[in-house]
């Protein structure tokens, strides 16, 4: 279950970035996987993504909320599930 304390307040400041995102009118199933998608279809389908991503103004904004929400699905600023998950796993065993 997704912890929403982790999310910033519903106010339009907060989210406002994602308007100008390259993933704009993109559609979503470019970044989010089926179920049970693996594989080198998993793959090209995430290079896909990231590759629309490379091209993002606010990819830095959209990889940080990724990365501050836990987001657990999809691809966002360039970084897929995996990717970030290492990432928070690297932070959290630096802390402690």
């Amino acid at each position: 279950m997704v912890n929403i304390k982790r999310l910033p307040s519903p106010i339009i400041e907060s989210y406002e970035w994602q308007w100008e995102g390259a993933c704009m009118g993109v559609d979503s199933s470019v970044f989010f996987s089926p179920e049970a998608e693996r594989g080198m279809k998993r793959h090209r389908r995430e290079e896909s993504a990231k590759a629309v991503c490379a091209t993002c103004p606010v990819i830095d904004r959209c990889r940080e909320h990724a990365l501050a929400v836990q987001e657990p699905y999809g691809v966002w600023g360039g970084l897929t599930e995996s990717e970030r998950t290492e990432i928070l796993a690297g932070r959290q065993a630096a802390v402690g």
